[in-house]
């Protein structure tokens, strides 16, 4: 599909020449190359190239300094040939500007990337028109789905004493004593293992001192063991286990998507945590006054949680009615370089309903084993949102950023000041602020919405063992990891 556009006629507010405004003509052919994708070809006629030639020209002899000369009374010719590539640097960046600013306006280009320009090989020509091209990624061009009275689910659960003991103990742990097992390992208990992994009877890759707790299944960044829990139970120091894995059919590395890998883990070492006791030396390490001050925090938590699973549940129905008819496709440009993105706004929304880095990182290798596909889903729900967020004129203030970062600094217990210097530099903070915007506009689907109160599914606690490796590299960096370090430096 091409358009033949007409001549754009439109001011060009040069803020350097105070005295006049100059109306800039530029002729655009747009060509659909691709899902989202634009080709431009743009025409700038010889009057507006003289014009910006002219008005640079003036500047620079009111401003060069030139032996011989008092500043501004340099001869036209001399500052023509002193500054020759300067002026033609000026001019092409002024070209440039002002004819994409013209053209996105005039032709509602909504691009979601720079343009693709190579600035450097252009070449203004000293006679005649100049002729660029470049291509761009532009949002899709879709109609607003009916997003008002929508029928869903929502899931009930209620927090009680066994659900606060449980979650108690676990956030116990983290200050408890690590101890060696004489016996066999049991579930809960910790294993150091090394494992190794083969592919088509060659070394694949090693994970040295790994820790991990016994549990059902063993979730890596590429890979999940189902069968982890049967596998090395019973296990003690010195034992080898082995078994056979699939790798992930969205890895990252391509040539092994699919791939049947044999897995060796040879226990180190079998060790059990012992619960502290909860004393005051202990509630004033965690910040609680009294247990029943804790037990109440926890419940809290357990709360805000609830919200996150029951606010998920219904989210996923409503991004799933407004986008059955989103059938456009997406550049896969786009989505791989919206890959890591996605996954730091996933991980961003879980802090800040208070899961457990454990709990987050079993959620990241989900996302990383499902990268691709996860990632235009989320890419299709983004700009169906971002379209209703605009339908509703929904707007981030800053104080409810302000909020957001205060609310996640008290669950994590830091300060907020950091938490903010922690986002600011990951370039999450961009992402907080899509979010919540993305939050409204779900907000109002749901305010909309009729429900039917359902049981909910039920819980996996401590049923995955997740681990910040992948199987065929064993250098990947977790978001987590990467805050960590941004933080330390």
């Amino acid at each position: 599909m091409s358009d033949e556009l007409a001549t754009t006629d439109a001011t060009a507010d040069t803020t350097e020449s105070a005295d006049s405004e100059y109306k800039m003509s530029v002729t655009a052919k747009i060509d659909e190359v691709g899902p989202c994708k634009k080709h431009v070809t743009v025409t700038v006629p010889r009057a507006d190239i003289d014009h910006f030639y002219s008005e640079s020209l003036s500047e620079l002899g009111d401003q060069a300094t030139v032996p011989g000369f008092r500043v501004g009374h340099v001869p036209r010719k001399l500052v023509e040939k002193r500054f020759r590539q300067e002026l033609s640097d000026q001019v092409k960046q002024r070209v440039l500007m002002e004819s994409l600013e013209l053209i996105a306006e005039d032709n509602e280009l909504d691009p979601i990337n720079e343009p693709t320009i190579d600035i450097e090989s252009l070449e203004i020509p000293e006679q005649g028109e100049f002729t660029f091209e470049f291509e761009v990624e532009v949002r899709p061009d879709f109609k607003i789905p009916e997003y008002k009275g929508l029928k869903l689910d929502r899931p009930v659960r209620t927090i009680d004493d066994k659900d606060i003991d449980e979650y108690l103990n676990r956030f116990l742990s983290q200050y408890g004593e690590m101890t060696e097992r004489d016996g066999a390992a049991e579930p809960e208990d910790y294993l150091e293992i090394s494992a190794k992994f083969e592919h088509a009877g060659k070394p694949l890759s090693e994970i040295n001192e790994l820790v991990v707790p016994l549990r059902p299944i063993l979730r890596l960044q590429d890979a999940e063991i189902s069968d982890f829990g049967e596998l090395m139970a019973g296990s003690k120091a010195g034992d080898t286990r082995e078994t056979e894995l699939e790798i992930s059919e969205e890895a990252e590395q391509i040539e092994m998507r699919g791939e049947k890998v044999k897995a060796s883990f040879k226990v180190e070492s079998v060790k059990h945590i012992q619960l502290p006791e909860i004393d005051k030396e202990l509630l004033e390490k965690v910040g609680a006054e009294t247990e029943e001050a804790l037990r109440e925090e926890v419940k809290s938590i357990l709360d805000r949680q609830t919200t996150y699973e029951q606010r998920q549940t219904t989210r996923t129905q409503v991004l799933e009615k407004i986008t059955e008819s989103a059938d456009w496709d997406l550049p896969e440009s786009l989505v791989t370089k919206q890959v890591e993105n996605a996954l730091r706004r996933e991980i961003l929304e879980m802090q800040q309903a208070g899961f457990s880095r454990e709990d987050i990182q079993s959620r990241e290798n989900v996302l990383r084993q499902k990268a691709i596909s996860t990632t235009r889903q989320a890419l299709k729900e983004h700009f169906v949102l971002d379209k209703i967020a605009t339908t509703e004129n929904l707007v981030v203030e800053p104080a409810e950023i302000d909020m957001e970062i205060y609310y996640m600094a008290m669950q994590q217990g830091e300060n907020p000041r950091r938490v903010r210097a922690r986002l600011v530099k990951s370039g999450m903070l961009e992402n907080l602020e899509a979010q919540l915007r993305e939050r409204k506009a779900v907000d109002i689907v749901l305010d909309k919405a009729e429900y039917t109160e359902v049981e909910p599914e039920p819980q996996q606690d401590n049923q995955i063992s997740a681990i910040a490796r992948s199987v065929c590299s064993t250098l990947t960096m977790t978001t987590a990891e990467a805050e960590e370090e941004a933080e330390e430096s």
